[in-house]
C-alpha cells in the first residue's frame, strides 16, 4: 500500500472513535388494512392486492410536531458536522479529543427533545381528534398509544470497529483477515473524507462565484450572508477534520480560504472592484476543483461481504 494512503489511514485508526447516531421515532403512517385496501380499489374497479395505500395517523404539520422534527434534524446536521464518513451503516468518525463535548451535545439534545414531546403530547388530544375528523371510517382508535412520552428518542454510541481481541488466541487466521477487513475500511474512509470535503467546497465555490460574477437586469446578483458565512464554517471544519490525505486538496482550501480572509458579507456588497477580485480569484479555485472531480480516479474498494 502507497505510504501517501497508509498514513492517514492510520491517522483516522489512532485519533478518531466511532460514533453511532440512532433514533426511536413514533410512527405516523399505517398501510391500509386488506379489506380497506379492497375497499378503495372497489372504487377504481382494482384488485387490492394491486393497490398500495396508507394512512396518516397526525398532523405533522402542526407546529409542536415541526418542533419535535426539527430537534431531529438539528441532531444529525451537529453529528455530520464534526465527523468524518465511514463506510459502516449509521457510523462516522470523531475525533477522540472531542468525545466529551459530543456527549455533551447529545445530552442537550436528548432533554431538548423531551420538552419538546412533552409540548407536543399536550397537543395530543387535538391532534387524535382531528385524525378522527379526517380519516372517518379509517380511524381506528387502536392506532394510537396513550401518550406520546418515550416514544421519541435519540441514542448514541461507540461501537468498537476493530477486530475483538479473542480472535487472536481462538483462530489468528480469522484474526489477521478481520485486521485486513477493518484495514480496507479505514482506506475507504480516507477516500470518502476526500470525496466529501472536495464535493462540499465544489458546492461552496460555484455557489459563492454564480452570485458575485452573475447579474440580474444588469444589476449585480443579491447573495445572502450564508453564502460567505458557509464557507468560512467549512474552512474551519476543514481544519478540525482534515487527516491531511490529499495535498491539491489542502492547496485549494488554503487558496479560498485567503481569498476571502477578513472578508465581510457586507464589505463584498458594498465594494464592486472587491466583488470581481473575489470573483475572479474563487473561479480559479473552481476550475481547478473541477479538473479534480474529472480527474478522480475510479476507486477499487473492497466491499464488506453480504
Amino acid at each position: 500500500m502507497p505510504p501517501s494512503q497508509s498514513a492517514p489511514a492510520e491517522r483516522l485508526r489512532t485519533q478518531m472513535a466511532a460514533a453511532r447516531l440512532s433514533f426511536s421515532w413514533m410512527g405516523v403512517r399505517k398501510s391500509l388494512t386488506a379489506t380497506q385496501k379492497n375497499q378503495a380499489a372497489d372504487s377504481f374497479g382494482a384488485e387490492g392486492k394491486f393497490l398500495s395505500a396508507g394512512k396518516k395517523l397526525l398532523d405533522t404539520s402542526h407546529p409542536a410536531y415541526k418542533v419535535v422534527t426539527a430537534i431531529r434534524s438539528q441532531t444529525v446536521a451537529y453529528w455530520k458536522g464534526v465527523s468524518l464518513p465511514f463506510p459502516e451503516p449509521g457510523v462516522r468518525l470523531i475525533r477522540q479529543t472531542a468525545i466529551t463535548e459530543f456527549d455533551q451535545r447529545m445530552a442537550e439534545f436528548r432533554a431538548e427533545l423531551d420538552d419538546a414531546v412533552t409540548e407536543l403530547d399536550q397537543h395530543y388530544d387535538e391532534l387524535r381528534s382531528l385524525a378522527r375528523e379526517r380519516l372517518g371510517e379509517l380511524f381506528d382508535p387502536s392506532d394510537y398509544p396513550t401518550s406520546l412520552i418515550g416514544l421519541f428518542t435519540i441514542e448514541h454510541d461507540y461501537p468498537s470497529i476493530e477486530p475483538p481481541d479473542y480472535l487472536r488466541q481462538l483462530s489468528p487466521d480469522l484474526y489477521e483477515q478481520e485486521c485486513r477487513r477493518v484495514q480496507s475500511r479505514f482506506d475507504e474512509a480516507v477516500q470518502l473524507a476526500e470525496q466529501a470535503f472536495t464535493d462540499e467546497l465544489t458546492k461552496l465555490v460555484e455557489h459563492l462565484t454564480e452570485r458575485l460574477s452573475g447579474q440580474t437586469d444588469g444589476r449585480p446578483k443579491v447573495f445572502r450572508d450564508s453564502a460567505v458565512t458557509n464557507m468560512t464554517e467549512f474552512f474551519e471544519r476543514f481544519r478540525t477534520l482534515n487527516i491531511r490525505s490529499n495535498d491539491q486538496l489542502d492547496e485549494l482550501v488554503d487558496r479560498a480560504q485567503q481569498i476571502l480572509g477578513g472578508v465581510e458579507p457586507q464589505q463584498i456588497r458594498d465594494n464592486e472592484s472587491l466583488r470581481r477580485q473575489i470573483a475572479s480569484q474563487l473561479a480559479g479555485v473552481q476550475s481547478s476543483l473541477d479538473g479534480m472531480l474529472v480527474d478522480r480516479p475510479r476507486r477499487n474498494i473492497q466491499r464488506r461481504p453480504k
